[in-house]
C-alpha cells in the first residue's frame, strides 16, 4: 500500500506539473503575469518568490494550478473599505508591499485602514492612517509591489497591461492551449523511453510472443514468432485486430489459424478472463513483438501516441453517440487503483502508465466543456471570430456552469469507482 500512494503521488504530480507548467511558461513568454505557481492543493506547506511569481507548495498532493493575472483572480486584489492593512515603501515613499494578513508583520510598515484602492489601473491605496480619521492619507502603489494574502502568501499585484483578459487573443488561445500539448509531449517522451526500457519498440502485426506463464496459447502449442491470422475466421492482421477479438470472449472456446514460416494450421482453445474494474475481458498468454531498431524505438513514441490518440476519439465518439456509462471513465480513485496493477509491474508499467494517463488527460481537456482547457480554447475562437471577447458575466456564468457539471460529473464517477474498484 505503501508503495502504492508514493507511486500515485508521483505519477499524479507528474502529470499536472507537466500540464499547468505548459500554461506557466506560455503564459510568462506572452507578457502574462503569472501570480502563483502552485503544485498541490489546500493549505500551503512552503512558499517562494521569483520574478513576479510565488511559487507554493501545499498539503494536498491532488493537483496544482496557474493563477494567472485577471478577472478570476481580482479578489486578493478588492481591499473593503475598513479593512486593515499595513504598507511599506520604496525610496520614493511608493509603496511596494501591502499586508493584508495577521500571520506576518512588516517590518516599519506604516498601519492603514483602507477606505479606497485601485491596484489595477491608477495604482493607489487611501485611508486613515494609524486609524485615525483625522490622517488620511493617499499614496501611489508601485506596478511591482506585493500584497501579502491573508494567508500569509506574498503575490505581486496583477495591473491591468499584465492581466489574461487583456492580452491579445492568439496569446489566450496558446496559453490555453500549452497544457494539453505539455501531455501529449509527455506522452510521447514516456512512450519513447518505455520501448528503450523494453528494448524494442511494439510491433503492430500478428506475430507474438509466448508468455512463459500461465499462457494457454504455449499450452496449445503456439510458439515465439508464430503468426495468429484469424479468430473464429475473423481476419486478425494487426496486434490491434487480435486483441480486439481475444479480449471480446473471456472463458469462451476459439479457433485460431496459426502460421509458422510457410505452414499453417488450426488450433482451438478456451481463453482466460483478466478484470479491469468489474470489467472482464479476454486473455491467451502472448505479447507483442518488438522492434529493436533505433529508428523504430526513438519513432515509437510518436506511434503509440498517434494510436492511443486514435483509439481514446473513438471511444469518446461512441460515448457521446449513446453509448455512455460511468465506467468508460475513471477519476482519482481508478487512478489509484491502477497504480497499484501498475507499480507491481515496476519502472516499466509506471512509464507507461504516466504516458497513458497524459493522453488521456490532454484529450478529456480538448473536449469544449467550459471550465477544461478545449472550453476556455472555443471562447477564444468565437473571441477571434467576433473580435471582442465576451461579456465578463456572460464568461463567469459559462464557466460556472461548466464547472458544476465537472464536478457533479466527478462526484459520480468516483463513487462509481469506488463501488467498482474496493466494493464488487
Amino acid at each position: 500500500m505503501i508503495i502504492t500512494i508514493i507511486a500515485f503521488i508521483i505519477v499524479f504530480g507528474i502529470l499536472v506539473f507537466v500540464h499547468e507548467f505548459g500554461h506557466f511558461i506560455v503564459a510568462k513568454k506572452s507578457g502574462i503575469m503569472v501570480r502563483e505557481f502552485s503544485i498541490g492543493m489546500g493549505p500551503k506547506l512552503f512558499y517562494y518568490r521569483h520574478n513576479s511569481t510565488t511559487y507554493t507548495v501545499r498539503l494536498l498532493p491532488l493537483g496544482g494550478y496557474v493563477r494567472m493575472a485577471g478577472s478570476a483572480d481580482n479578489e486578493s486584489q478588492e481591499l473593503e473599505p475598513g479593512t486593515p492593512v499595513s504598507l511599506q515603501f520604496d525610496d520614493n515613499q511608493i509603496v511596494n508591499s501591502i499586508n493584508t494578513s495577521k500571520k506576518q508583520t512588516l517590518y516599519q510598515g506604516i498601519p492603514l485602514e483602507v477606505t479606497n484602492c485601485d491596484l489595477e489601473k491608477n495604482l493607489f491605496i487611501e485611508g486613515f492612517e494609524n486609524g485615525k480619521e483625522e490622517s488620511k492619507k493617499r499614496y501611489a502603489v508601485s506596478h511591482d509591489a506585493v500584497i501579502i494574502e491573508h494567508d500569509g502568501t506574498a503575490v505581486q499585484i496583477a495591473p491591468n497591461d499584465v492581466q489574461f483578459q487583456n492580452a491579445p487573443v492568439w496569446k489566450k488561445l496558446i496559453t490555453n492551449f500549452a497544457g494539453i500539448f505539455n501531455n501529449i509531449l509527455l506522452a510521447v517522451i514516456a512512450f519513447s523511453i518505455l520501448s528503450f526500457l523494453q528494448g524494442g519498440a511494439p510491433s503492430n502485426t500478428n506475430t507474438v510472443n509466448v508468455t512463459p506463464n500461465n499462457s494457454v496459447a504455449r499450452d496449445a502449442g503456439i510458439k515465439n514468432g508464430d503468426r495468429i491470422l484469424s479468430i473464429d475466421g475473423q481476419k486478425t492482421s494487426t496486434w490491434k485486430d487480435l486483441t480486439v477479438a481475444i479480449q471480446s470472449k473471456p472463458n469462451q472456446k476459439v479457433n485460431l489459424k496459426i502460421a509458422n514460416n510457410d505452414s499453417e494450421k488450426n488450433i482451438s482453445l478456451k481463453t482466460q478472463s483478466a478484470k479491469n474494474g468489474s470489467t472482464k475481458y479476454g486473455v491467451i498468454g502472448v505479447t507483442q513483438t518488438l522492434n529493436n531498431s533505433f529508428i523504430a524505438k526513438a519513432l515509437s513514441g510518436f506511434n503509440q501516441t498517434w494510436n492511443f490518440t486514435k483509439l481514446l476519439v473513438a471511444k469518446l465518439i461512441s460515448m457521446f453517440s449513446g453509448h455512455f456509462s460511468l465506467n468508460d471513465l475513471g477519476g482519482p480513485v481508478a487512478i489509484f487503483a491502477n497504480t497499484s496493477q501498475a507499480a507491481k509491474l515496476g519502472i516499466d508499467g509506471i512509464v507507461y502508465f504516466i504516458a497513458f494517463l497524459s493522453i488521456n488527460l490532454a484529450i478529456i481537456n480538448f473536449i469544449p466543456i467550459p471550465a477544461l482547457d478545449g472550453g476556455k480554447i472555443l471562447l477564444n475562437i468565437i473571441e477571434a471570430i467576433r473580435r471582442k471577447p465576451a461579456s465578463e458575466k456572460v464568461e463567469t456564468i459559462v464557466t460556472l456552469v461548466g464547472f458544476a457539471f465537472i464536478v457533479i460529473l466527478m462526484i459520480l464517477v468516483t463513487l462509481n469507482d469506488i463501488q467498482r474498484y474496493f466494493l464488487h
